[in-house]
């Protein structure tokens, strides 16, 4: 039971912000707020947004200081932290970070792949897809990080998406070949991401690939969403294939879903089954009711 801050990188306001979160409860956490006097409109549904100048303060008072990242663990683990999917703001800071902790120094390429992400015909396929498997990777490793290539292989997966299946994953592989041979990462590093990339065009890792089960697991998360998420979940890939007519959609959605519940494994690591596999088996099962 412990109140963490971390440090204030978050611009905002001509200031920057540090968040204070519990890993608790938000009982917790609004209890240490009202006593140190954070108002109430400085919360935002997990966290509260509190400036710079307050961050010596309220460590004084017992918030436990950690790195953002860390911060993010803390509140997943906690089960309080609201899903990426969910979220409506920017996502652009709380990528760079995440992006930075693994290739810093290119901020190039990493504004390249959020223009990417950010398209404007993405619903599903976009920022908060690749938070959301950012932070399922987290949650599957934790306490570890998860391997560097597992992680740049999420920031490729869906760099290319034109609605195509496989094409979609073979364009990416072939950008991460080439954009990181670019960035100087190492050539058997370039060849692991490419392989992991191509991996969630089927979602079918060899047994003894972890780190692609790694990947996959992350990559379905969304289907052991609650009921609210996953209805959000479906009305945005409906979006995505906006250009095709209700039947066409409805036939071709029919078939991925029972190309997934035939997929044995659906999820291939024992914290993915833990957290997610019975709620998507429903999930699944009910679109074809």
């Amino acid at each position: 039971m412990a109140i963490y801050i971390d440090p204030p990188l978050w611009p905002a306001h001509g200031t920057h912000f540090s968040h204070l979160v519990s890993d608790t409860s938000l009982a917790e956490l609004h209890t240490f707020a009202a006593a140190a006097g954070i108002p109430e409109r400085a919360f935002d549904g997990d966290h509260y947004d509190v400036p710079e100048r307050r961050f010596d303060e309220l460590v004084a008072a017992g918030a436990m200081p950690v790195e953002a990242r860390m911060l993010v663990r803390k509140l997943i683990s906690s089960g309080l932290r609201i899903p990426a999917r969910q979220r409506n703001k920017s996502l652009k800071m709380p990528l760079q970070l995440r992006w930075d902790a693994i290739m810093p120094g290119h901020d190039a390429l990493f504004l390249d792949l959020l223009d990417r992400w950010s398209e404007p015909h993405r619903h599903y396929h976009g920022c908060t897809h690749l938070l959301s498997v950012l932070e399922s990777l987290d949650l599957l490793t934790e306490p570890a990080d998860p391997p560097r290539t597992v992680l740049l292989a999420a920031w490729f997966h869906d760099a290319v998406y034109q609605g195509i299946p496989l094409q979609d994953e073979e364009e990416s592989a072939r950008l991460a070949e080439d954009r990181l041979s670019d960035a100087g990462l190492p050539d058997a590093d370039v060849a692991e991401v490419a392989r992991l990339v191509r991996l969630t065009g089927d979602h079918r890792p060899e047994a003894g690939d972890s780190d692609g089960a790694l990947l996959c697991d992350a990559d379905l998360s969304v289907l052991g969403g609650d009921p609210d998420e996953y209805a959000r979940y479906l009305a945005a890939v409906r979006k995505d294939y906006a250009h095709v007519g209700d039947a066409d959609f409805a036939a071709g959605r029919a078939s991925v879903v029972r190309r997934l519940l035939e997929l044995d494994p659906l999820f291939h690591t024992g914290r993915a089954k833990e957290l997610w596999l019975d709620a998507a088996q429903r999930n699944l099962e009910g679109e074809l009711v």
